[in-house]
């Protein structure tokens, strides 16, 4: 570990992430995925939070956070709904250790809220409407700006709150008191408009809000020129969470009155946060793979967990994220290596004006694909965009070891005179050392990739690793199986061309054209 910086807060407050930089690659012999697998079970027994671990991305596909690689997200019209069934599937993921781990949700529904009704009758009692009630909760509690500090470098909110130990708990509400000298705000007290528009006294601000036991008010009588300049002066806010008349409070005779004579409290739990996609309430599962996982398996585990659980229908889920992106790139990869191979084996046909050795040079590609799988399965290797990428580079260096071949023995038998089977041998031997200086060439030079020397070399090590294995498994294919197929297919086409040459309509073409 080479340093580690973190933070708190982000998504929600009660969370905190943490940045490990690691050593080099050269001084700790292992990848940060394998550091990763190394500490999940032990982070697994810290009580108290939960902890997440995922290896920083080369390629980060999708910009929405998570505390883990992958996403899956649940959305529905019916709140109530959703934050019912979200924890049921994230416990009942919790069997499915063999295909995701890390399972965790973006849904917090244990966070603190308190309720407080006020008893309209016995505020009147008292002399107090619920507007002043609110005032004295907001300024308590909602760090109301009412003033500007300026200096020659900057400008500094003055925000108004009581101490920090009067708001951390719920029950520091029953220390709240309310004045019964203080009434409403009105004229231009209240409205802090212009010189001269009312004239006369300003009427007494808002309620003070004090604790305990004591309280003090200033004593001043503002006129409408002076609430004009103490407005000027102190610059009050209006847009950073409410304003403050800038009058003064009354100096009567007065009595502190309770919160809790006027108002009931109730505590309860709440969402912190509520997220939405696609104008629905959504809930997002994160989750990471084990090691040698897929996320085909993931989402099949997913899709049975929720049949277990009865998830209801109104209920829909699918990946997010880079997740999403994966799979529906994945989807379509296949369609697009078989539009690949129909342009290759139109080009070829083309070529060669033959219907029928495209596919013997096509034929040397099933192998490559096979080497290159037994290879990422051999060292460990995940499928991923850049192993993908090392299968589309195959088709091509693959596939001029058959062109070479395959083009000598047409080239034979047409200009030559050769039978198929000498045609195929002479290619063979004419072409062997080609084929192998390209092939040791290409191998060669994906060996750098597949050792993975250097910061970032654990992207590139797919594409070498898919390089070397199906390059080595389809040359030994190649020189055995090409020939074998160019024979087959080259017998298949002459059988094709007599039975062709017996339909009556080709008999009656060829008597026409010997009359």
């Amino acid at each position: 570990m080479l340093s580690v910086a973190g933070f708190t807060g982000g998504r929600a407050l009660n969370t905190a992430q943490v940045f490990i930089a690691l050593k080099p690659l050269a001084q700790r012999h292992a990848s940060a995925q394998q550091v990763v697998n190394r500490l999940r079970p032990k982070l697994d027994a810290v009580s108290g939070a939960r902890l997440f671990l995922q290896a920083q991305q080369d390629l980060r596909i999708g910009g929405r956070q998570s505390a883990a690689e992958y996403q899956y997200t649940l959305t529905g019209d019916d709140a109530d709904q959703l934050f019912k069934w979200t924890p049921k599937l994230v416990a009942a993921l919790g069997k499915y250790r063999a295909q995701l781990v890390d399972v965790n949700s973006d849904l917090q529904q244990n966070g603190l809220q308190t309720m407080v009704q006020i008893q309209r009758a016995t505020a009147k009692r008292y002399g107090f409407d619920p507007n002043q009630v609110d005032n004295v909760l907001y300024d308590a509690l909602g760090q109301r700006t009412v003033s500007t500090i300026y200096n020659a470098l900057n400008q500094y909110a003055v925000v108004m709150e009581v101490a920090p130990p009067y708001w951390q708990y719920p029950n520091q509400l029953d220390r709240l008191y309310l004045s019964t000298a203080a009434g409403n705000a009105n004229g231009t007290a209240q409205t802090q408009m212009m010189k001269s528009t009312v004239s006369g006294v300003t009427a007494a601000s808002a309620v003070s809000a004090v604790s305990a036991t004591t309280s003090t008010s200033s004593s001043t009588s503002l006129t409408n020129s002076d609430a004009e300049a103490n407005a000027t002066t102190n610059a009050i806010s209006n847009s950073k969470g409410g304003t403050s008349s800038g009058s003064a409070d009354s100096t009567a005779a007065e009595t502190m009155v309770p919160l809790n004579a006027l108002a009931t409290f109730s505590n309860s739990h709440t969402a912190t946060q509520v997220n939405h996609q696609g104008g629905q309430v959504a809930a997002t599962l994160s989750f990471n793979l084990p090691p040698n996982g897929s996320l085909s398996a993931a989402g099949q585990a997913i899709a049975e967990a929720s049949q277990e659980i009865g998830m209801p229908a109104a209920i829909h889920g699918g990946f997010a994220g880079a997740a999403q992106a994966y799979s529906q790139s994945m989807g379509a990869v296949p369609l697009l290596i078989a539009a690949a191979l129909g342009v290759v084996y139109l080009v070829l046909g083309i070529l060669y004006e033959n219907t029928v050795h495209p596919i013997t040079i096509l034929s040397t590609l099933p192998s490559a694909g096979i080497g290159a799988t037994l290879a990422l399965l051999i060292f460990g290797t995940p499928f991923s965009v850049i192993a993908m990428i090392g299968m589309i580079l195959l088709i091509g260096i693959v596939k001029k070891n058959g062109i070479m071949m395959v083009d000598v023995a047409i080239q034979l038998q047409r200009n030559e005179g050769y039978d198929a089977a000498r045609a195929v041998h002479d290619a063979a031997v004419v072409r062997l050392r080609p084929i192998l200086m390209t092939t040791l060439a290409a191998v060669l030079g994906a060996v750098p990739l597949a050792i993975g020397i250097g910061q970032g070399a654990s992207l590139r090590q797919p594409l070498g690793v898919t390089v070397i294995g199906g390059l080595i498994l389809s040359q030994v294919f190649t020189l055995y199986t090409t020939p074998v197929i160019y024979l087959y297919l080259d017998r298949l086409r002459a059988r094709l061309a007599a039975w062709a040459a017996r339909l009556p309509w080709n008999r009656q073409r060829e008597s026409e054209a010997a009359q």
